[in-house]
This record gives C-alpha cells, sequence and structure tokens, in this order.
C-alpha cells in the first residue's frame, strides 16, 4: 500500500517532491549552484509546462510543489530536470576556482556513481524522490507550510519569506526570484 507514494500515478496531479544530493551534501550553500537550479526551474515552466506552487532550496536538497500542465508525464519532467543540473552542477563545481571542497565534492560523486549501473560518471542526485500527490486543501496547505519552513526550522532565518531561495515572499504577496509561481490560497466558506 505505501508503495503508491513513490509513483506518480496521476499525470494532472499536484505533487509534493522532495531530492537531496548524494550523501546528503551541502552543496547549495553556494549561490551559483542554487541559481543553476533556478535557470532549470524557469526553463521547465517556460519550455515544459511545469506549474509550480512552491519550491525551495536548502543547502543539500529541494522541495517542490508543482503539476505538470501540458500533457508531460511528471516524472519524466523532474528526471530531465535532475539529469541537466546534475551536469551542470558537477561541470560548475569542476570549473569553480574559489570551490575549496571540488575534490572532495567530485571524488565522492564519482565513488557514488561507481556503485550505480545507471549512472555514467558522477551520481549528483539521490535516485529516490518519494512524490507525494496532494489530494485536499489541507493537504496542499500543509506540504507548502512544510516547503516554507524549512529554511525557519534549519535556523536560518526568523520569517520563511526572508529567505530568498524560496516562494515563502511570493505567499507573502511579494515579488521572488522565480516568476508565474502559482500561490494557492485556502479560503474560509
Amino acid at each position: 500500500m505505501m508503495s503508491r507514494n513513490y509513483k506518480f500515478h496521476n499525470p494532472e496531479g499536484l505533487y509534493f517532491i522532495s531530492f537531496a544530493v548524494i550523501g546528503w551534501l551541502d552543496v547549495f550553500i553556494r549561490n551559483e549552484y542554487k541559481d543553476i537550479l533556478l535557470e532549470s526551474l524557469r526553463f521547465c515552466q517556460k519550455s515544459k509546462g511545469m506549474e509550480i506552487h512552491a519550491w525551495c532550496i536548502m543547502s543539500s536538497h529541494v522541495h517542490l510543489v508543482f503539476r505538470s500542465i501540458n500533457g508531460q508525464k511528471p516524472e519524466a519532467m523532474i528526471g530531465d530536470f535532475k539529469r541537466f543540473t546534475s551536469k551542470a552542477i558537477v561541470k560548475a563545481i569542476k570549473e569553480n576556482p574559489t570551490e575549496s571542497r571540488k575534490h572532495f565534492l567530485l571524488d565522492f560523486f564519482l565513488k557514488e556513481g561507481s556503485k550505480t549501473s545507471n549512472v555514467i560518471q558522477y551520481q549528483f542526485w539521490i535516485h529516490d524522490n518519494k512524490p507525494i500527490e496532494l489530494w485536499s486543501n489541507r493537504v496542499i496547505n500543509q506540504k507548502i507550510n512544510y516547503v516554507h519552513q524549512n529554511p525557519v526550522a534549519a535556523g536560518l532565518v526568523f520569517r520563511a519569506e526572508d529567505y530568498r531561495y524560496s516562494s515563502a515572499i511570493d505567499y507573502a504577496d511579494e515579488k521572488g526570484l522565480l516568476d508565474h509561481i502559482v500561490v494557492f490560497r485556502m479560503f474560509d466558506l
């Protein structure tokens, strides 16, 4: 019964997913790596029909509440996103002259990649996404709050909307880093 949460069963569904850097390494402490994720999310919004309701980039992982609106399978969209960002971030690490952890990170990704038959060289992301379909307003609200409260729980900010790399600011009626965030509002009737 639990395994149904690990697949995208409804192609039009609204999903909460999280994906982490292999070994939960803190790669996204550098803004230039977070910016690669943002550019890729923008591309998915514009060209792949990714409708984003909430997002947050933490130091080792990403949270996303999204839906596929142009008929592309959500798992294909996320697979493409993870493949592209994996290559782009590894390349950015290799080419970053100020990356003090370059050898440690690349060696770790290479070692992890060698353990998996479907990885050519470097493994950047953990393979599992554990998508959870959000099927009620209460659950949608709960997951969006969870996404936005992550930086607060981690002690990075006092208020969720003060964390730059999330959509919490959009929910505070201000403009965040990504355009076209579909703000979910739950109204009491």
